[in-house]
């Protein structure tokens, strides 16, 4: 490791990295893989989760990829200066969180509705960016998040207002696909992880993730199929 790097994070496919203004992420060797075999996986992986993160740059906020190395398998980009919403959603007034959940809903519609599955939905891969620190994430990505929530199905409602936005992250295990039952999974994680995570409040917060969601033009059928998504769960539990 270079001397100027600071481990942020070490996981079981790859560690963050935090080198000056910018985040690396650096997928790990798996010593129990053939080298060639693990080779040619990190680097499929490291180019996929990066043009990933560009499409979805287009769409949303994310961080802003900077640099692909398909040598080292890294990925390169901006360093989101805030908190992983995971740790401050349950600090704010529960005005404050149905606002802040609405908007993930818009935002994970935009995704799916480009055939982008997360893969990962948690509000540990979401950070939660205010006030002076805002003027650090990049500047010409869509203001999603200043969106006017009474004017949630249009996508150009700018409003202003709120002095936030909310990152996505971690693409590692996202893809594209159309298909419905992906789109209904990815729906499912984050039920779970709102239920896990922020029990309290997690039904009217996962109520607004819905509302916001129905910005999607395939919104009935995806939540339709979500219901089916949670009913094989409790199925699986009960048994």
């Amino acid at each position: 490791m270079k001397s100027k790097e600071k481990i942020l994070q070490q996981g079981a496919e790859a560690n963050i990295i935090l080198h000056g203004d910018k985040i690396i992420k650096r997928r790990v060797k798996k010593s129990y893989r053939l080298p060639s075999i693990d080779e040619n996986i990190r680097k499929l992986r490291t180019r996929a989760e990066a043009k990933l993160l560009e499409k979805a740059g287009q769409i949303i906020h994310v961080p802003q990829v900077k640099d692909v190395n398909e040598k080292t398998k890294e990925i390169s980009m901006d360093f989101i200066k805030g908190k992983k919403l995971s740790e401050s959603l349950d600090s704010f007034p529960l005005k404050k969180q149905k606002k802040i959940c609405k908007i993930l809903g818009f935002n994970i519609a935009k995704l799916h509705d480009n055939d982008i599955i997360h893969g990962d939905l948690t509000t540990s891969n979401m950070i939660y960016v205010e006030g002076k620190d805002i003027v650090n994430s990049r500047k010409n990505s869509i203001m999603l998040n200043e969106i006017n929530i009474s004017d949630i199905k249009t996508s150009r409602g700018l409003a202003g207002g709120n002095n936030f936005k909310v990152y996505f992250i971690d693409f590692g295990l996202g893809f594209h696909s159309h298909k419905i039952e992906d789109k209904a999974v990815d729906l499912h994680l984050l039920r779970q992880a709102l239920e896990a995570k922020h029990f309290k409040h997690w039904k009217i917060l996962f109520a607004e993730v819905l509302s916001g969601y129905s910005s999607s033009k395939d919104s009935k059928k995806v939540i339709e199929q979500f219901k089916k998504v949670e009913a094989r769960g409790r199925y699986k539990e009960a048994y």
